[in-house]
């Protein structure tokens, strides 16, 4: 079979790294055998496979971690908890693009919503040693279930593809009713299936929170990047759909790697809801004498791991918050290219053979944003992830990301506009040598 990177090459450098039919191969495999083959044929790799920002950040951005440095800030420990312009401008970034109220106080910056998350997993775990297990609104981000298997967490996931609307809430009811839940994690928008959770679901969510007394952590990783509506303006409605209006047992993770393209400084915000930050768990109390949530997260697990937050990068974040609530900074405007680009890759896929895994939500088209998830007839996602390496294109597959159904992630990130006309020329080629 003629292939646009030679085939022989292909299979040795695949049979090399003894990934054989990909079952066991990581992001990073898949990276790394992308690479090789660049090496190897001289031929460009068109990378789908990373969900790593792809855009040039703000000089918002620079200038104001520039001018921390220069100001003296690498000399000083940055407080616990984060310096007060980050947890002030976090407060009112949330008031302003969510309009939910949540005190400076409970604002706590991370070295990225990774950090974030690994220090809510393990809250979770000291504070309610009787519930033992993580419930994940799957598809997902799979390093989130590695963190719980590294801190001792149990962990199941339900995944979204058959549940949405009333039968989600009813499904999570069922499963909830065990009462060994500790808290429910999803993304909104779905990494990778860009699905976005309604009014409806996220009340149902909020009240399934309240009858278990569980904790639901909203991963805003992709915030406001529902391009259908926009989201981009500060104190107006539309606002990016929360569970936080709802009840008073969430937490939300922000994060700077992608709507500010701040990924490389690794910043995020957890911001806890007042009731949650306030609340004393008696296991907590017992075990660390820091009985108050908000104050362990802040004060033993943020400050055991990392004694805070690079001093700089927190100047950094906090200046585009400030930026975005005062209207001189549209954070949005750079991130919706990731929509031109996912509407273009739709559009030469679908036109050869290739169909949407998660292919609508609650019957609106999907938004065109950094993810998006696709199939080929007669195959499954193994087969189709690296079958395309043959055609120069890196893709990961679904099976991987806690999703019963086959297919494959598409990440917008690298993809480039000059790239298009290989794309193109590369998936027709594949449609040819697959069609029967």
């Amino acid at each position: 079979m003629k292939t646009p990177l030679d085939y022989d090459i292909v299979t040795e450098a695949i049979n090399s790294m003894e990934l054989g039919d990909f079952s066991q191969a990581t992001i990073r495999d898949i990276q790394a055998l992308s690479r090789l083959l660049e090496e190897k044929t001289g031929q460009p790799i068109i990378h789908l496979e990373m969900g790593v920002p792809g855009l040039q950040p703000s000089q918002i951005a620079l200038q104001a971690e520039q001018e921390a440095l220069a100001n003296g800030c690498a000399t000083i420990y940055p407080p616990n908890g984060g310096i007060p312009r980050l947890k002030k401008a976090a407060s009112a970034f949330v008031k302003a693009f969510i309009n939910v109220k949540i005190d400076s106080l409970c604002c706590i910056p991370t070295t990225g919503s990774m950090q974030g998350t690994y220090a809510t997993f393990t809250a979770w775990h000291h504070a309610m040693p009787e519930k033992d297990t993580v419930l994940f609104i799957h598809p997902g981000f799979p390093v989130q279930t590695t963190q719980c298997d590294v801190i001792g967490l149990k962990h199941i996931g339900l995944d979204i593809h058959d549940f949405r609307g009333q039968k989600l809430v009813d499904k999570l009811d069922e499963i909830l009713s065990s009462n060994n839940i500790c808290g429910i994690v999803y993304s909104n928008p779905n990494n990778p299936s860009w699905v976005c959770f309604n009014e409806e679901e996220l009340e149902g969510i909020a009240r399934l929170a309240d009858k278990y007394d569980i904790i639901i952590l909203e991963d805003l990783a992709y915030f406001a990047m529902d391009f259908r509506r926009d989201l981009s303006h500060p104190y107006q409605a539309p606002y990016q759909a929360t569970v936080a209006r709802y009840t008073d047992r969430y937490m939300l993770a922000v994060s700077g790697s992608k709507a500010f393209s701040y990924a490389g400084q690794r910043i995020g915000v957890m911001c806890i809801s007042n009731k949650l930050y306030h609340r004393v768990y008696d296991a907590l109390d017992k075990n660390f004498g820091v009985g108050e949530f908000g104050n362990f997260f802040s004060n033993r697990l943020m400050y055991t791991f990392s004694s805070g937050t690079t001093h700089s990068v927190q100047h950094a974040m906090a200046a585009l918050m400030e930026a975005a609530c005062n209207g001189s900074y549209n954070f949005l405007d750079d991130v919706r290219e990731y929509g031109r680009r996912a509407k273009f890759m739709k559009e030469v896929l679908l036109k050869n053979g290739f169909y949407l895994v998660y292919d609508n939500d609650m019957g609106a088209p999907l938004a065109d944003g950094f993810y998006f998830t696709v199939q080929y007839p007669g195959m499954n996602d193994l087969e189709l992830t690296r079958d395309l390496m043959y055609y120069g294109i890196a893709v990961f597959p679904l099976d991987t990301m806690g999703s019963n159904e086959q297919g494959v992630r598409i990440c917008t990130s690298f993809f480039q506009r000059e790239q298009e006309p290989l794309f193109t020329e590369r998936i027709q080629a594949f449609r040819a040598n697959h069609s029967s």
